[in-house]
C-alpha cells in the first residue's frame, strides 16, 4: 500500500555544523501528523526502507521529513559529535512543526537516528514534539555483550515512546528490551515483529514479506500517534 506523491526538497540550516542539510517531505493532502524522520548511522534519508516506509505512512496520512545529518551530507562515514547530531535534530523538528500544520508532530528514527533523537529530548525536549517513534531502537553494539546502558536516558524523556522491535534484531536482545520498556511504564509501548531483523527484513519461511512487515510498521506508526495524550 502506498500513494503516488512525489517528494519536495529542503534544506535545514544547521549553525552548529557550520553547514545546511537536506531533506525530503512527503505530505499527503491532510495530513492527521508529521514524523521527523532521521536516518541511521549507515544509511541516509534516500535509503529504500527509509523511502518505502515513508510512502506507506503517507498511505495513512502521516507526513515526513527526512533529512540528513552532516556527516553523512558529506559523504562520510563517521558519526558526527553528538552536539551536531542534537543540533540537526531540532532543525528538522523546527521545519516538521511547517509542515505538521497544527497537526500531531512526532519525531525518532531508524536505529541511530531514534536513539539519538531520544537523547536530544531527555537533554533538552523537542519542542511542540508529542512523542517519539524508535524504528530498531540499537540498544547494545554490533558484536557486543548485551546490555541495557545505551536506555538509562530514556528516563528522562518525557513524552511517550512507540518502539518498534525485530525479534532477530542482533542490536536488541527482546528480554532487555522488554525490562527496558517495562522500566518505562506508560510512556513506552512495544510492538514486535516476529522474524525481522535490525533492517526489518523477515525470513522466507516467516510466511510474511518485506512489504507486509513495512505496512505493519506504517499502521502501528499511525495508529499509536492518535492514542498520544495532547
Amino acid at each position: 500500500m502506498s500513494v503516488n506523491l512525489s517528494p519536495s526538497q529542503l534544506s535545514l540550516r544547521v549553525p552548529e555544523a557550520g553547514t545546511s542539510v537536506s531533506a525530503l517531505v512527503l505530505k499527503p493532502p491532510s495530513p492527521k501528523a508529521c514524523f521527523a524522520f532521521a536516518h541511521g548511522a549507515g544509511a541516509g534519508m534516500r535509503h529504500a526502507f527509509m523511502e518505502a516506509l515513508s510512502e506507506r505512512l503517507a498511505a495513512h496520512d502521516v507526513a515526513t521529513l527526512r533529512y540528513q545529518f552532516p556527516y553523512f551530507e558529506r559523504g562520510e562515514r563517521r558519526p558526527d559529535r553528538q552536539p551536531v547530531l542534537f543540533a540537526t535534530i531540532r532543525a528538522a523538528v523546527e521545519a516538521a512543526r511547517d509542515v505538521a500544520e497544527g497537526a500531531p508532530l512526532v519525531a525518532g528514527g531508524k536505529s541511530m537516528g531514534g536513539r539519538m533523537t531520544t537523547l536530544a529530548a531527555s537533554d533538552l525536549p523537542l519542542p511542540d514534539v508529542r512523542g517519539i517513534v524508535l524504528v530498531g531502537f540499537p540498544l547494545h553494539g554490533m558484536g557486543k555483550p548485551p546490555g541495557a546502558e545505551r536506555a538509562e536516558h530514556l528516563a528522562h524523556v518525557t513524552v511517550p515512546m512507540l518502539f518498534l522491535q525485530g525479534t532477530r534484531d542482533t542490536l536488541a536482545d527482546l528480554g532487555l528490551m522488554r525490562g527496558v520498556c517495562d522500566g518505562l511504564g506508560r510512556r513506552a509501548t512495544l510492538h514486535v515483529v516476529d522474524g525481522a531483523d535490525h533492517g526489518f527484513h523477515v525470513l522466507k519461511r516467516s510466511g510474511r514479506t518485506d512489504e507486509e512487515v513495512l505496512e505493519d510498521l506504517a499502521l502501528t506508526i499511525a495508529s499509536w500517534i492518535p492514542t498520544i495524550p495532547g
